[in-house]
């Protein structure tokens, strides 16, 4: 499972709108499923399709303090591997049927590329919102732990009474968006090391 975090003016709603904009026509098709504290989007191939074999990914979409939290599950390879499957075995008997399986495999590639173009489709609304996995202006500040005024985040020392602030700075994982602290040398959320 892939986790990103983005900061920011952007909300659940908005990410499952324009991934079922996107994905709810031709082959896919993309619904809604609506909880109390999530919103779950799930995009499969339709039950009756034309062609390529069937698949199905589901993104749950968290709202956290200033952002929203994405997460996509696995994606369902069987139906995909088994049309694969199926026309590699035909065109091993007759590499002329490879002609009448054209369709399969063009819907079977674009069914492995599914991941990358619900992360696209994310990426874009979140920039369109103006949100990003970078801290977002209002988690800009921290408290200093000796006399809980607020600073901004950078700050070597704080304002009101001159405390070092180094060990609480936070910053976030360039790849997934996680806020961690400086001394923190491993994202706790996807466990890629951090740069120092």
């Amino acid at each position: 499972m892939m986790h990103k975090i983005y900061h920011g003016e952007v909300s659940p709603q908005d990410i499952a709108r324009d991934l079922i904009a996107a994905f709810n026509r031709g082959e896919y098709i993309a619904q809604e499923i609506e909880s109390s504290e999530s919103i779950a989007v799930q995009v499969a191939t339709r039950q009756y399709q034309n062609s390529g074999g069937s698949t199905a990914i589901t993104i749950a979409l968290t709202r956290i303090d200033d952002g929203v939290a994405v997460q996509l599950g696995q994606q369902a390879w069987l139906g995909v591997a088994a049309s694969l499957g199926q026309t590699v075995f035909a065109a091993l008997r007759n590499p002329f049927s490879l002609l009448y399986r054209l369709d399969d495999v063009a819907q079977d590639i674009e069914s492995l590329q599914l991941t990358d173009e619900i992360w696209r489709v994310i990426d874009q609304t979140a920039a369109t919102h103006q949100a990003s996995q970078e801290l977002s202006e209002k988690l800009r500040r921290i408290v200093c732990p000796f006399c809980s005024s607020a600073n901004l985040v950078g700050e070597s020392n704080c304002v009101a009474c001159g405390a070092p602030l180094g060990e609480v700075q936070p910053t976030t994982c360039l790849k997934c968006g996680f806020v961690v602290r400086v001394t923190e040398s491993r994202c706790p959320n996807c466990g890629t090391i951090l740069p120092k």
